[in-house]
């Protein structure tokens, strides 16, 4: 059996043409196509029920309000029953036939298989800091994809139901994947331009990514050895705070042989404020590091700790 999980947010205008479209393409396989209305206002929902109504393989599901793309998928996730998971974005700028090729490419032996959108269509506000970060998350945990953020994936059933998703972690789907050892691929898939609703994502996407990123890179290379980052931390900020005594002690020295010629009290002056200026950057550093290690801690603690539930966001449910 194979299930779509495909969030919605205010996009009734493409609903009907996409279940149109994976139902011409998805050749014999058994499927079901589960939609997740993540706190629509345009009507979507009063859609979705009426297409459910005349197409006995959609299933419904109503969030109480716009949680994010990654709850969303993670009550999908936790309703699916297919063991192959198609995702797909609503907007109908992944195309329905590529959905075959993504398939047959499970037969090669992969988990994971990731739509390659080699030719995008979005505005470059939106393509460029995606290839910087899709370069980023590549080079760091050495994993060949050129869009580790696509939304288009096809994702083996047992792979979904161990993805750590909280945040906005759908991003990193294909990183949590090959850390836990499953074969994760890519292949090109054709991306058309949005032609109806607007991109639902700004500039704050490209932040949370960037936290995203840190808080998997420490989960997965220091998840199980916590102990070994926090100790480079300490040796880090221990090798500042000797830096920043060498930089106090020379500028004692240095101010007073610069200025041999100002009266001593502005001697005295410079360097205080040269003294001031380096304990001031060291605090500040010391501050930034403590605060990122009692972040990744408390991921850390959330990692191991029973997860909530995701259905408990689901305000209604229509499945088959």
């Amino acid at each position: 059996m194979i299930t779509f999980v495909i969030p919605v947010y205010n996009e009734s205008a493409t609903l009907e043409r996409l279940a149109q479209g994976i139902h011409e393409n998805i050749g014999s396989h058994p499927y079901r196509i589960l939609f997740i209305d993540d706190g629509s206002t345009d009507g979507s929902w009063d859609i979705l029920r009426a297409l459910r109504e005349r197409n006995s393989v959609v299933d419904i599901v109503r969030l109480r309000r716009n949680f994010g793309k990654t709850s969303a998928l993670a009550a999908g996730f936790a309703l699916a029953h297919g063991d192959i998971i198609v995702t797909m974005d609503a907007d109908l700028q992944d195309d329905p036939k590529e959905i075959p090729g993504l398939l047959a490419k499970l037969d090669e032996g992969y988990d994971v298989i990731c739509g390659w959108k080699q030719r995008r269509h979005d505005p470059w506000h939106k393509t460029v800091p995606s290839r910087i970060f899709n370069a980023w998350i590549s080079r760091t945990f050495q994993l060949p994809l050129h869009d580790v953020n696509s939304g288009f994936k096809v994702i083996r059933g047992e792979v979904a139901s161990q993805l750590p998703l909280w945040s906005d972690m759908h991003r990193l789907i294909p990183v949590f994947a090959a850390n836990m050892g499953y074969k994760v691929t890519e292949i090109p898939v054709q991306h058309h331009p949005r032609t109806h609703g607007k991109s639902k994502y700004g500039f704050e996407r490209f932040i949370r990514g960037a936290m995203d990123a840190i808080t998997a890179t420490f989960l997965t290379r220091y998840g199980d050895a916590p102990g070994q980052y926090f100790g480079r931390m300490m040796l880090f900020c221990g090798s500042l705070v000797i830096l920043s005594l060498i930089v106090a002690l020379i500028s004692g020295l240095a101010v007073p042989a610069l200025y041999s010629d100002a009266p001593h009290n502005e001697q005295l002056a410079l360097t205080a404020i040269v003294l001031m200026l380096v304990l001031i950057s060291l605090v500040i550093i010391s501050i930034g590091a403590l605060g990122l290690g009692l972040g990744l801690l408390g991921e850390l603690l959330l990692r191991y700790l029973p997860a909530p539930d995701p259905k408990r966001r689901i305000a209604e449910t229509h499945m088959g």
